[in-house]
């Protein structure tokens, strides 16, 4: 049987880019798309108190090594650090090691908190979620309160 109809059928998944903002990342997720891979590459004692859910932990020092051995070249990869020179870095090893697709994840877990996307670690565990966070109408009266603050 000729493949070329299913390829029609589902279209293949664009590249991602080289950086992104958490807005896609969860979109993607919640469009249940799970074949990607979320690095968290902060100290493990940090990663422990908090993180982005389904995060794998992956210090930076041992990055390339547990990656390598982990994680196919081939497959998306969202890595954050603790600021955005540390998210760079991290990217830049990746690709250096071979990974094709590696996007930064900017803003990190702050920026990822901001928008409502689901955390976990001993710290976040007791921190009550915010009503936007099961709430789709309470999220965008949220994010309009929030807007107005920025401006």
């Amino acid at each position: 049987m000729d493949n070329k109809i299913v390829e029609n059928i589902i279209p293949s998944q664009p590249p991602i880019e080289s950086q992104s903002d958490a807005h896609v990342l969860k979109s993607r997720l919640e469009w249940g798309e799970p074949a990607l891979t979320i690095l968290d590459v902060r100290d493990r004692q940090v990663h422990n108190q908090g993180h982005i859910t389904g995060a794998m932990p992956m210090p930076l020092n041992e990055l390339v090594d547990r990656a390598t051995a982990t994680i196919a070249k081939s497959r998306d990869i969202y890595v954050y650090g603790s600021n955005d020179e540390e998210t760079a870095q991290a990217a830049q090893l990746l690709r250096n090691a071979g990974f094709e697709h590696v996007s930064e994840l900017r803003g990190g877990l702050a920026a990822w908190k901001a928008i409502g996307g689901a955390t976990e670690g001993v710290v976040e565990a007791k921190v009550p979620p915010s009503a936007g966070a099961y709430n789709v109408v309470d999220r965008m009266k949220e994010h309009t309160e929030q807007a107005e603050k920025d401006v």
